[in-house]
């Protein structure tokens, strides 16, 4: 069947750990406190996704390479699920109103609706519904 894993955990380095939980929090994510201290934070995106903010001098001690400015360059965007078309909208405007950056016009494919934002770092969020029946 091949590799299976149960939850995944993103890492994203971050310049202002603070400015960065106040955004996310701005928009309706929690964190764990038992992962958080002055280096790091893992948001909870679900019972099995989470995103793990580590200021960039602590990213660093994970990885040899540079550090991509995700204000300059994409290296990935970060699509999350929603339950509706409203709540996609909802989200959008939370990050806007929390000081995100829209990243593209929102994309109405009928069955499947995106919008798209940057948070203070530059990192690209989407966050999209798609119908059930277009999946199956």
């Amino acid at each position: 069947m091949g590799l299976t894993a149960d939850k995944i955990f993103v890492n994203l380095p971050v310049k202002d750990l603070n400015r960065s939980v106040e955004f996310f929090s701005a928009i309706g994510f929690e964190f764990n406190p038992q992962f958080t201290d002055e280096n790091a934070t893992c948001m909870v995106v679900s019972d099995s996704i989470f995103v793990m903010l580590l200021v960039e001098d602590y990213f660093k001690t994970f990885t040899k390479k540079d550090i991509s400015s995700a204000a300059n360059s994409t290296e990935v965007i970060i699509a999350l699920s929603a339950e509706s078309r409203e709540k996609v909208d909802e989200i959008l405007k939370k990050a806007l109103e929390a000081g995100g950056k829209e990243s593209n016009e929102p994309i109405d494919h009928g069955f499947m609706y995106v919008s798209s934002f940057q948070d203070p770092d530059g990192h690209l969020w989407e966050v999209m519904y798609m119908e059930e029946s277009a999946v199956q």
